[in-house]
């Protein structure tokens, strides 16, 4: 009787509890890119910031939502994808807007094929003369994924989107195939810590890196992967979850020793016309 008296109770705060958690799942995990995305802006330094993090999780969640098609998962799942490719994209755009403003060398990279060189009219004699601004195609794997225009990194995922895309509808009645999407992408995204790692490494440092980012990362694959087990979500999502929990904790160890231990810089050939290569 005391239970059918709580019961007004229960059901709401359970659904309560519910909505919740959705919105923690679609929203958290932008979060951890608040801070990173204020320092850069504000310091006008992005070279703390590995922009192949960006590559990771652009990646992760067009395939995620691919395989949404083949094998339809919970709807916070799929908008926290959305959610997260948007947020993705305007890192993207910071931090190629401050790295060109910081390049002093005036060669420009590009995503698409260009000519060698600009040809403009001279302003009175009509006379073809050379553009002092150098474009290249760069379609390089010494350059991939640092162009010069934020337009550059859109066609690429434009065309990695379209090309996925079509093998995904020829495909989607394949179980081999659809599993096999729905691993790529939560591996892909576990995967998600190991650029910044390795950067930390080479950097022998963790400046630049905004450690509250990692921390958010920390708490919100933890709780990205309890709510996948709870949620009986597909397989994939659980056991790449914990692998995603662990690169953060290797993060949080760099973070740790570097501060208490500097290390010497790595000695390393700096590449021709640009910052570093992550």
């Amino acid at each position: 009787m005391e239970a059918d008296g709580l019961e007004w109770l229960v059901v709401p705060m359970h659904q309560l509890v519910s909505w919740s958690a959705a919105g923690a799942m679609v929203f958290g995990g932008v979060v951890p890119y608040i801070p990173q995305y204020r320092d850069i802006k504000r310091t006008q330094n992005a070279e703390g910031f590995s922009t192949y993090v960006c590559l990771v999780l652009l990646v992760a969640n067009i395939l995620r939502i691919l395989f949404w098609f083949g094998r339809h998962f919970e709807s916070p799942l799929l908008w926290q994808s959305i959610i997260m490719i948007i947020t993705m994209l305007l890192m993207l755009k910071l931090c190629t807007e401050v790295r060109v403003s910081n390049e002093l060398n005036i060669k420009r990279r590009s995503f698409s094929e260009t000519h060698p060189f600009s040809i403009l009219k001279g302003p009175s004699d009509g006379e073809s003369a050379a553009s002092p601004v150098i474009c290249s195609n760069d379609f390089d794997l010494n350059y991939f994924w640092h162009w010069s225009k934020f337009t550059d990194y859109v066609q690429c995922v434009l065309t990695f989107t379209g090309v996925t895309g079509y093998i995904t509808y020829l495909s989607l009645d394949s179980f081999l195939f659809v599993e096999t999407l729905g691993f790529l992408a939560v591996f892909t995204e576990a995967m998600l810590g190991v650029p910044q790692l390795y950067r930390n490494y080479q950097n022998r440092s963790t400046d630049g890196m905004s450690v509250k980012m990692v921390l958010m990362w920390t708490s919100g694959d933890t709780f990205k992967t309890v709510y996948f087990i709870l949620n009986q979500a597909p397989f994939q999502f659980s056991i790449c979850g914990l692998l995603q929990v662990f690169v953060d904790m290797a993060i949080l160890l760099q973070v740790y020793f570097y501060s208490y231990y500097p290390q010497k810089p790595a000695s390393h050939t700096a590449h021709p016309a640009s910052t570093k290569a992550l």
